[in-house]
């Protein structure tokens, strides 16, 4: 397609059905649609690449030298009918255009005259509709241009960006036919400086320290010596090779578990973090690895979604962060209650090192017997000294009984009738054996015996006499 710029005179001479001879003016190869425009505007043109095309001649400003600013906007139109358009006939030029009909031309020849371009500046009215569609506008100092993102473009933006944040945008100018709008389709959004990937990993960053799930006190301890190590990543990566490797070499008895989870691109996230709580409610791994190999911030950022940021604090089983490399730090590394800088670091602190369980294992087993064998001296040596002190006890015991038993007769000897008698005393008993206590007891004439402290004297009464008041 040729772009041809006439003069005004020519212009005329079209509408009128003027056929007479003319000298033609040379074709302008498409450049840049606002220097046509000054240029059919009498202004002086910008500089561009110059085209080489055989059989055009360069463009002479004489034939513009003599054009008006009224004729500047007939000679704008005229553009149309080399931007596609066919060239109205006589009849339509008369009954004009619909508003439809010169939106409709307007937005094919703005997206047929522009490429897709960036544009930076400030944004500003920034808004996310129910649809998913982002409406905003980006301004500088002096203008401001309408803009739009369809909603699968929006998707991919990490957050929304911040009123004023300086920002540039790729797209396509273009114009709304339903209100003649000028506006910019814009596929890409990025941010000046640390861009929008930044802020959304602080926002994300603050709301996670405000609930505390980044507190170093809520992380727990790596199991010294797990049975079996699940591991979260995607089933074609290099990460999981790398980690199987590790765990092979260094603790061949590990069992693995893997969740297969994609860990790129729209829907990464929510696999993470569905896989996170499938390897939670089996219960079957003692320690989780959840991570990828290396990438760009894009490539990385499922790890910093809040969804896989919730599924690692809410896992019941620890879990080692392995995202990229030792440069690359992400929300689920803040997280996670151990942060490893690539997969197979990840893989070494999660299980031991064989060798150093086998050395363990022999010095346990030396400690062991060291222990086995003192407790056994030292059991002969208590039981030896329980011996002794047993026989000691009971001689002890054997004197003392004798002591109390001494001590028991002693008193009942004191008791006894018979220690009575050894001091003088008899006692008188009638020949049956009973006890004569009173002096009523005795009649004149009858026999009775004496008790005495060594025999039994043979006695008869003889008188009685009883004692007053007794």
């Amino acid at each position: 397609m040729t772009w041809d710029l006439f003069t005004s005179a020519e212009i005329d001479r079209r509408e009128k059905g003027d056929a007479g001879a003319h000298e033609p003016e040379p074709e302008i190869l498409p450049l840049d649609f606002a220097r046509r425009a000054r240029a059919a505007a009498g202004a002086k043109p910008a500089k561009a690449p110059k085209a080489k095309a055989k059989g055009r001649a360069p463009a002479s400003r004489s034939a513009f030298d003599e054009t008006r600013n009224e004729d500047a906007a007939r000679a704008f139109a005229a553009l149309q009918a080399d931007g596609g358009f066919d060239a109205p006939d006589e009849q339509a030029v008369k009954e004009g255009m619909s508003v439809s009909e010169v939106n409709a031309a307007a937005r094919q020849l703005m997206e047929g005259a522009f490429p897709p371009l960036w544009v930076h500046g400030e944004v500003s009215n920034f808004t996310r509709a129910k649809s998913g569609h982002c409406y905003f506008s980006l301004r500088d100092a002096d203008a401001q241009i309408r803009c739009v993102m369809w909603r699968d473009e929006a998707r991919r933006l990490p957050t929304q960006p911040s009123e004023g944040m300086q920002v540039r945008a790729l797209g396509r100018l273009t114009i709304y036919e339903g209100r003649g709008e000028f506006q910019l389709v814009c596929v890409e959004l990025e941010g000046k400086g640390e861009g929008l990937w930044k802020l959304a990993y602080d926002r994300l960053r603050t709301k996670l320290d405000a609930e505390g799930l980044t507190s170093p006190a809520r992380k727990r301890p790596i199991p010294a010596h797990p049975s079996c190590v699940g591991i979260v990543t995607s089933s074609a990566g290099a990460a999981l090779r790398d980690v199987v490797t590790v765990i092979r070499r260094r603790a061949p008895w590990t069992r693995i578990v893997l969740a297969s989870a994609r860990v790129q691109g729209e829907g990464a996230a929510q696999e993470i973090a569905d896989a996170i709580r499938r390897m939670g409610r089996a219960a079957c791994a003692d320690v989780l690895i959840v991570g990828r190999g290396g990438g760009s911030v894009e490539d990385l950022w499922a790890f910093n979604e809040e969804v896989v940021a919730r599924a690692i604090a809410e896992s019941p089983v620890p879990v080692i962060s392995a995202v990229g490399h030792e440069t690359d730090f992400t929300i689920a590394d803040l997280v996670a209650d151990l942060r490893a800088p690539t997969p197979s670091a990840a893989a070494e602190a999660a299980v031991p090192d064989g060798a150093h369980v086998r050395r363990e294992l022999d010095e346990l087993r030396r400690r062991m017997v060291d222990c086995t064998r003192g407790r056994i001296e030292n059991a002969r040596e208590r039981i030896f000294s329980s011996g002794l002190d047993l026989k000691d006890a009971a001689a002890r015991s054997v004197r003392g009984r004798r002591e109390r038993m001494a001590g028991l007769a002693g008193r009942m000897h004191a008791l006894s009738p018979l220690s009575v008698l050894s001091r003088g005393y008899a006692v008188p008993l009638t020949p049956e054996g009973r006890l004569l206590r009173r002096a009523e007891d005795f009649a004149p004439g009858e026999a009775f015996s004496l008790r005495v402290v060594d025999g039994v004297v043979g006695c008869r009464v003889e008188e009685v006499e009883q004692e007053a008041g007794a």
